[in-house]
């Protein structure tokens, strides 16, 4: 078990990623918004929870007829953003961008939530990409072994970041120090920016984070990618390993995001809003950004995301139970 520190910080510009498939779900008659729509990013302005509401907003804003604002609630492991939505007027006006914490581990994570999976509906998965294991590039460890050694040799110990409890990183995080036997202490934050922002400067060791906010300052020079999370390398950073290769069985843990809205919202608004997105992220600049980042999106129907969200649930439950991870 590690020591826990909770940390805020100033926001650190990063750049969007996603990735696109697009089937031909969604072809029913669209969302028209009778006022400006928003989108609840449970996180700090330039995470990945912020970049790809706002990506996604801007492609709805057409379709839709209205405006589509993006506004910033973090804190407390995407609860409070949650929250948010589910106080707003079930219509279809508010949507929520959810991610595997607040959506799925936290049932398990968390001792109690203030909402419940019954509380949402699932109007779409949105993307899915790699995290990436990333040191300070002053620290002499350049592959997951030398941070093994590093962290067993250092009088004082290692510091491991964790944008948000509950997030995609902190899980991949936590199972690697277990599996690796590294001891940590983790250093919690309201989202990657701020965390980020330490790691680069110097004041936290490493962090499991995701190719959007990661990749860009693993090109600048300013973090040093040593491992992804996925059974497959990434095209972005093709000669960094997986932990699989490295011998880490079965280890394949992915970011996904996907919006959902109140579970009394009625259904037929529901795949009216999943019918507008899947053709906002068919648009093919989103496609090419979402590329470029290193993600990938899917789009898909209201129930195949149902199905996605229980699957992760449950397999999350098993992991957070074997493993004692802590939140």
């Amino acid at each position: 078990m590690w020591s826990r520190i909770f940390q805020m910080g100033a926001p650190v510009i990063a750049a969007v990623s996603l990735a696109l498939p697009l089937s031909a779900h969604g072809q029913g008659e669209v969302f028209k918004a009778t006022r400006p729509m928003h989108i609840v990013a449970p996180s700090s302005p330039g995470g990945i929870l912020d970049q790809t509401s706002r990506l996604v907003a801007k492609a709805l804003t057409d379709i839709v007829g209205q405006p589509v604002i993006v506004d910033n609630h973090p804190g407390a492991g995407g609860t409070i953003g949650i929250q948010t939505m589910l106080r707003a007027e079930p219509d279809g006006h508010t949507l929520v961008m959810g991610s595997l914490g607040p959506n799925a581990a936290n049932y398990t994570l968390q001792d109690k939530l203030p909402y419940t999976a019954a509380d949402m509906t699932g109007v779409i998965r949105v993307l899915t990409m790699p995290d990436v294991v990333v040191v300070n590039p002053k620290l002499p460890v350049k592959s997951i072994a030398e941070l093994k050694a590093y962290a067993q040799n250092s009088p004082n110990g290692v510091s491991m970041a964790v944008s948000t409890s509950g997030s995609s990183g902190h899980l991949a995080g936590a199972m690697l120090n277990q599996r690796a036997g590294i001891k940590a202490v983790e250093v919690v934050y309201r989202g990657a920016s701020p965390a980020l922002t330490d790691l680069v400067g110097g004041q936290v060791d490493y962090m499991v984070d995701n190719l959007i906010t990661a990749l860009p300052l693993v090109r600048a020079g300013k973090l040093r990618a040593i491992a992804v999370t996925t059974r497959e390398r990434s095209a972005e950073l093709p000669d960094v390993p997986t932990l699989m290769e490295l011998g880490y069985k079965d280890f394949d843990v992915s970011v996904w995001l996907g919006l959902f809205v109140s579970s009394k919202t009625p259904a037929a608004t529901v795949q009216a809003l999943n019918a507008a997105l899947n053709k906002a992220l068919s648009d093919p600049q989103v496609q090419k950004t979402i590329a470029q980042q290193g993600g990938s999106a899917t789009g898909g129907s209201t129930e195949e995301f149902a199905q996605f969200v229980r699957n992760e649930t449950t397999r999350w439950a098993e992991v957070i139970r074997t493993g004692n991870i802590k939140p």
